[in-house]
Parts: structure tokens; C-alpha cells; sequence
């Protein structure tokens, strides 16, 4: 084949080429438009889910919230039973630690008052002596 045939055939591709060429780059552009809609709708659907998922979570930390206030909530009246008790138990101990200290103290007041008599009674049985002796 000569180069005159070559050429006069390369034309013929080429007129082929672009006679058919806006066609199917139309058709490029109506497919790239599809995915491009397909995409859209796609995108659409993901962000809704995410969305979804989203609230899911949102549920879901909150429902766990509660359950811990309501954990944390039992806890803290179980403390304060446990302090109520351990202050009662305080306060009878430290009330017959009191009344231990006040019977201590009236049989001390006792044993004192009792010395005291004895001085007055040596005292007056002393001075009853000087008396007679004078």
C-alpha cells in the first residue's frame, strides 16, 4: 500500500471518528451524568444513614446516662443508709461513754464528799476537844 492509500485511509478513519465521535462522547456525558445522579443518591442515602446512626448513638448515650444516675443515685442512698447506721452506732457509744464518765464522776463527787465529812467529823471532834480542854 502506498502512502497516498495510507493517508486516503487514515481520512476515512478519521471522517469515521468524527462522525461518530459527538455521539459517543454524548453518550460519555449522559453515563457521567448518570453516576453522577447515582452518586448523588448514593451520597444521599449514606449521609441519612450516618444521620440514623448518628440518633442511634445519641439514644444510646443518653439510655446510658440514666442507668449511671441511677446506679450512681442507688450508691449514694446506700451510703447514706450505711452512714446513718454508722453515726447511730456513734452516738450510743459515745452516750454510754458519757455515762460511764458521769457514774466515774459521781463515785469520785462520792468518795471526795465522803473524805470532806471525815475532815469536818476530825475537824469537830477536834474543836469539841478544845473545847473541853480549855
Amino acid at each position: 500500500m502506498t502512502t497516498e492509500e495510507r493517508l486516503y485511509k487514515l481520512e476515512g478513519i478519521v471522517e469515521g471518528v468524527m462522525a461518530t465521535l459527538p455521539s459517543r462522547v454524548a453518550g460519555v456525558e449522559n453515563r457521567m451524568d448518570l453516576l453522577r445522579q447515582e452518586l448523588k443518591g448514593e451520597l444521599q442515602a449514606l449521609r441519612q444513614e450516618v444521620k440514623e446512626e448518628i440518633q442511634a448513638l445519641r439514644q444510646e448515650v443518653r439510655e446510658e446516662i440514666q442507668a449511671l444516675r441511677l446506679e450512681v443515685r442507688g450508691e449514694i442512698q446506700a451510703l447514706r443508709q450505711e452512714l446513718k447506721g454508722d453515726v447511730h452506732a456513734l452516738r450510743q457509744e459515745v452516750m454510754g461513754e458519757i455515762q460511764a464518765l458521769r457514774q466515774e464522776v459521781k463515785g469520785d463527787i462520792n468518795a471526795a464528799l465522803n473524805r470532806l465529812m471525815l475532815y469536818f467529823t476530825a475537824l469537830a471532834a477536834a474543836l469539841a476537844l478544845l473545847t473541853l480542854l480549855r
